[in-house]
């Protein structure tokens, strides 16, 4: 279970990795002190290991920056729920190990707290008692990430996915 933090439409990654900070891609824990700060200045203060990223339309929209699905994963972003998501985010989000799930998120609310069932492609407010249900992920998504991100899959499978 996590708390969330809604966000708007089109949080592009330069609200995801402030552009001030770019210097600091080749330190991503110290990067990830900075995650959604244009977006909200106190995120990083209040967000604790297993909270939710919550956005709207086109989620990671923007430059093709890898980083910033990287950061949320190293900050403890549990997951990012969106309407939509730019292409190239989302799959960098599967490919790191970061849950990026498709779903309606007009009924969540600031600071909700949730519960992911990934398999089952269900999303549990605690809060509210609402059940949201999306496409659960393909089998190969889900071991994907169950195994934190291709590149593990790779070294454990000795193969790409297919």
């Amino acid at each position: 279970m996590g708390k969330t933090y809604k966000f708007a439409d089109n949080i592009s990654t330069d609200h995801i990795i402030p552009g001030k900070y770019y210097h600091l891609r080749s330190n991503l824990p110290e990067l990830a002190k900075h995650v959604m700060e244009d977006a909200d200045p106190e995120f990083t203060q209040n967000m604790k290991e297993g909270d939710f990223i919550v956005g709207g339309r086109n989620f990671g929209c923007g430059s093709s920056r890898e980083h910033a699905p990287l950061i949320m994963k190293i900050r403890g972003v549990q997951a990012v729920l969106a309407k939509s998501f730019a292409r190239i985010f989302y799959r960098n989000a599967i490919n790191i190990g970061l849950p990026a799930i498709e779903c309606d998120t007009d009924k969540i609310k600031e600071g909700d707290e949730l519960e992911l069932v990934l398999d089952k492609g269900i999303i549990l407010d605690k809060t509210t008692g609402e059940e949201i249900t999306f496409k659960a992920l393909s089998p190969l998504m889900q071991k994907i990430l169950n195994e934190g991100g291709v590149v593990n899959y790779v070294r454990k499978y000795k193969d790409l996915p297919t």
